[in-house]
């Protein structure tokens, strides 16, 4: 975990250039351009916090309860690693450039008649991953609600500073099939609507300036699931849901000490929200239950595809 905020607020030295430097002035033009350059970071977040809710169609059944640990890994798509800054008002450049995920080249933008140069960046980011921690307990008729968390705790990334972690989230899962007479008994499979919440939150503080970034994602799906022996397979089709906000707590941000944007500064207080991500999805997996303990893999096809794989004690 560290080591993706660290690539989140990542503190690079700037480098030299043969143009001066250009300071955004208007509110609006600096949220739209760092928006662009960052957006991915918390679109990738809320597809990952969308994952690892389930393995299973079928609901425990009442005073039933599991307990596992999931890793979501994200796959950054190619088309989310450069942006065009000449989709944005007042900016223009003859080439695309890396945003906080890519590499290549930083592109020479002109904005309101002045030039900066963005850097080169010379990696890119492919996968990010990020581990939960799950519970499910069965309730009345079908239903099981579940949860999931990390503990608040702080760390230290070297030159990124120090910083906090805390994730939460809350869901529910329910047999549809219990409802439709005849039909629902007569269909091999577990038919359920699940749902669910995730919210992230991080603090980290650099150079005495406290800088904030939330994730809240949200989805829901129907899952269809058939076990056979100890194996369970299972397929669903949703819809997820999620939203990051960026807040600068201390006033100016100064962009060429967090981010690696060269000749570009921002000297106004940030506070902003990304655009709302939606997106259509489809899940394919497989459990594998011996006794009480089960393991299990899934992958999601969307916009930002995600492999989970979990493990984890489930008990009716």
């Amino acid at each position: 975990m560290s080591r993706l905020l660290t690539i989140i607020f990542s503190l690079v030295i700037s480098q030299q250039s043969i143009y001066s430097q250009v300071t955004i002035e208007n509110q609006n033009d600096a949220k739209l351009f760092l928006e662009e350059y960052l957006s991915p970071m918390g679109e990738g977040l809320g597809a990952m916090l969308n994952n690892g809710w389930y393995n299973s169609a079928r609901t425990h059944k009442f005073g039933g309860f599991d307990v596992s640990i999931s890793l979501n890994s994200l796959f950054i798509p190619k088309a989310k690693k450069s942006f065009d800054p000449n989709t944005l008002s007042n900016f223009s450049s003859n080439t695309e450039t890396p945003t906080i995920l890519g590499k290549g080249e930083g592109a020479l933008v002109e904005y309101n008649g002045n030039e900066f140069k963005l850097p080169n960046q010379a990696s890119s980011i492919s996968i990010l991953a990020l581990p939960t921690a799950n519970i499910g307990i069965g309730l009345i008729k079908k239903t099981e609600i579940n949860a999931r968390y990390i503990p608040n705790y702080n760390f230290q990334a070297g030159f990124a500073g120090k910083g906090e972690v805390s994730l939460w989230g809350i869901g529910f899962k329910h047999d549809i099939l219990q409802w439709i007479p005849i039909i629902g008994d007569a269909i091999p499979l577990s038919v359920s609507l699940q749902a669910g919440y995730t919210d992230l939150s991080t603090k980290q503080t650099i150079l005495n300036q406290e800088v904030n970034l939330n994730t809240k994602a949200a989805n829901i799906n129907i899952i269809a699931s058939r076990k056979i022996l100890m194996l369970t397979g299972f397929a669903s089709l949703g819809y997820s849901s999620s939203i990051s906000s960026f807040n600068v707590a201390t006033s100016p941000l100064n962009v060429v000490q967090y981010f690696n944007l060269g000749d570009l500064d921002i000297q106004l207080p940030i506070d902003m929200e990304f655009q709302r991500f939606n997106d259509f999805r489809a899940n394919i997996g497989l459990r594998f239950n011996i006794a009480l303990i089960a393991f299990q893999a899934n992958y999601t096809l969307s916009e930002y595809s995600v492999f989970s794989i979990g493990a984890g004690v489930s008990f009716r």
